[in-house]
């Protein structure tokens, strides 16, 4: 059976992306803060999913959540990293040194101590597949997304280019989407929610996990590096 691990498993392209790999007969870990929110993936998901409550900001949170995963699963073949964050004061001119480093901490240090926890058995395996939901906001800054979340999402691609640099000699790959406007949970942060008639044309959740969907089953020999999909 074909193992994943997903982070912000709980709600929107996380939980799009393990409903939609469970169905397809993978085996999930769903990793996320809310234990009640990964609960209800679970349902959706069926049987054989892994709830891993987890603040993946926190190192040591990260590394008992990897020996937790491995003991369960043996080894992981696939890692979603869609785990992200925002705050509604995120200008230069508003944003707090706070939740500067909040960000920064859970949209990209989170992912990289994430990769960090399943990379070595990967490595040993000689196989592997690390798919980071980055966003637009990682190719072009803007005022809309705030300063934080781009560095912590420029800095998301800049590290799936490192582990493709480093290990793709020892069969990993790693693939950032880059979305844009998604209707999910994370639009509710935005100093002003946009509305329904808004929503209605923003990319869903499930069109990403198609999307996590392509990178992870191409043939081995064959590596998507970046996939820059937004609203038609």
């Amino acid at each position: 059976m074909k193992t994943a691990v997903i982070t912000g498993a709980g709600t929107g392209v996380g939980r799009a992306t393990a409903v939609l790999l469970a169905r397809n007969g993978w085996r999930v870990a769903l990793i996320g803060r809310t234990e009640s929110s990964l609960k209800v993936t679970a349902q959706l998901a069926g049987k054989g999913s892994l709830i891993v409550p987890c603040d993946i900001a926190q190192p040591a949170a990260v590394e008992a959540m990897g020996r937790k995963v491995l003991a369960e699963f043996g080894e992981v073949e696939v890692l979603v990293n869609a785990a992200g964050t925002n705050t509604p004061r995120r200008s230069l001119k508003e944003l707090t040194l706070e939740k500067y480093r909040e960000l920064v901490e859970t949209n990209l240090t989170g992912c990289y101590l994430c990769v960090q926890a399943f990379l070595p058995g990967m490595r040993a395996r000689g196989s592997g597949t690390i798919v980071n939901i980055v966003s637009d906001a990682g190719k072009t800054a803007s005022a809309k997304s705030g300063v934080a979340y781009a560095v912590s999402k420029f800095g998301m691609a800049g590290l799936t280019q490192s582990i493709n640099a480093e290990e793709r000699a020892n069969g990993i790959r790693a693939c950032a989407i880059f979305p844009g406007d998604i209707d999910t949970p994370l639009l509710d942060k935005r100093p002003q929610p946009p509305p329904p008639e808004a929503r209605a044309k923003m990319l869903m959740p499930e069109d990403l996990a198609e999307c996590v969907w392509l990178s992870v089953n191409l043939p081995s020999r064959a590596l998507v590096e970046e996939i820059l999909i937004r609203p038609r």
